[in-house]
C-alpha cells in the first residue's frame, strides 16, 4: 500500500488530513519546511500504528521539493493520494508588497502544487488511478488579502487544467476550498475539514467532485 503524501504538513489542516488517512491504515509521507514540525507530526502519526516518513523541503524550492517527493516514493512507493496544503497566508493590500514577495508567495501557493503535480500525476495516469487534492480558500476575492486572493485563484485554474489533462486517465484532481479561519473547536475545525479529503479520495469515479467548499455549517460541494 503506497499511502498518502502531504505537502505542507504543519499544524492545522495538513496534520489533520495526515491523521485522517492514517486512521484508515495508510502510511503517510509528510513534507514541511521545519524539521521539528514534521518530525513531531510523524511521531504522532506513528502512534496510530502506521508508518510515517518525515521530510523537509520548501515548497517554493523546485529542486528540494522534487527531491523530497522522490524520497517519499522511495520509502513508501508511488503515492495513492497527494495533498498539497502549503500556503503563505498574510494580509496585504494592492501595491503593498514588493514584487519579490508576491513572486515567493505565488511560488508557494500555486507553483509548488504545479511542481508536485508535474512530478507525480503522469505516474498516476499510467497506473490509471490516484487522487491529487489542493487546499484552496478565498471563495470570494478580498482586497485586504491580495497575494492570497491571487494565489487561490491560481489554484482553481491549476486544478481545472490538471483535471482536464489527467482526469480521463483515472486521476481525481480536486480542491478543498476553506471559507474561513481554521481553528480547533470552531466551524472550521481542521479535523472536520479533513473529512472532505478522505471523501474525495474514496468517491466513485462517476461521482467525482472538482471543488468542495467548506463554510460555517455543513460543507457544500460544487
Amino acid at each position: 500500500m503506497a499511502g498518502a503524501l502531504i505537502v505542507g504538513a504543519g499544524p492545522g489542516i495538513g496534520q489533520a488530513v495526515a491523521r485522517r488517512f492514517a486512521r484508515e491504515g495508510l502510511p503517510v509521507a509528510l513534507i514541511a519546511r521545519s524539521k521539528e514540525t514534521v518530525e513531531s507530526a510523524a511521531e504522532a502519526i506513528g502512534s496510530l500504528g502506521v508508518r510515517a516518513v518525515p521530510l523537509t523541503a520548501d515548497a517554493a524550492d523546485d529542486t528540494a521539493l522534487r527531491a523530497a517527493l522522490d524520497t517519499a516514493a522511495g520509502e513508501l512507493g508511488e503515492p495513492d493520494v497527494v495533498v498539497y496544503n502549503a500556503a503563505v497566508i498574510r494580509p496585504d493590500a494592492v501595491g503593498e508588497l514588493p514584487l519579490r514577495d508576491h513572486a515567493h508567495t505565488y511560488a508557494v501557493n500555486v507553483l509548488g502544487a504545479l511542481t508536485a503535480a508535474a512530478h507525480i500525476l503522469p505516474g498516476m495516469a499510467r497506473r490509471g488511478r490516484g487522487t491529487f487534492v489542493v487546499t484552496g480558500g478565498m471563495p470570494e476575492m478580498k482586497p485586504q488579502y491580495v497575494s492570497l486572493s491571487l494565489g487561490k485563484a491560481g489554484v482553481r485554474a491549476l486544478v481545472e487544467l490538471l483535471d482536464t489533462e489527467y482526469g480521463t486517465s483515472g486521476v481525481h484532481v480536486a480542491t478543498v476550498t476553506v471559507g474561513g479561519v481554521v481553528a480547533p473547536g470552531t466551524a472550521y475545525d481542521p479535523d472536520d475539514i479533513a473529512e472532505h479529503y478522505w471523501r474525495l479520495h474514496t468517491q466513485p469515479h462517476g461521482q467525482w467532485e472538482r471543488e468542495v467548499l467548506h463554510r460555517a455549517g455543513p460543507g457544500e460541494a460544487r
